[in-house]
């Protein structure tokens, strides 16, 4: 049986769904933020969420494709399992390492924003 197929039909889609909902998630959620930090200008807002969204797939389902090709010998079930934990596993770290940036961009871009509108308003 050529294991890799399996690896690779198991480790593909399950990449593409987690960066999906990690992604759509983010989308939702961060929206609330950049309307304040566009001091509530929701074009703006979107606009910059929906190139955000386009970039976050970008990475990592190009990440994903990279890491895709295997040249380890598997020839087991177990085998096929303990790589795609590797893998897997490396995609979700990498999610929520761009997940914690993102939130440390919008903190920080945030902050930025309310000390503008103060010196801007005092």
């Amino acid at each position: 049986m050529n294991f890799h197929l399996l690896v690779y039909g198991v480790y593909l889609p399950a990449t593409v769904v987690l960066t999906v909902w990690v992604a759509r998630t983010l989308f939702t959620n961060g929206r609330t933020f950049l309307v304040d930090i566009f001091h509530g200008n929701e074009a703006l807002a979107d606009s910059v969420n929906k190139l955000l969204l386009t970039g976050f797939y970008l990475i990592n389902i190009g990440y994903a494709m990279l890491t895709l090709r295997s040249t380890d010998p598997i020839g087991s079930y177990q085998q096929s399992v303990e790589l795609l934990s590797v893998k897997v596993g490396t995609i979700i770290l990498i999610l929520g390492g761009m997940h914690f940036f993102n939130l440390y961009v919008f903190y920080k871009l945030r902050n930025r924003a309310q000390q503008y509108a103060k010196a801007y308003h005092s």
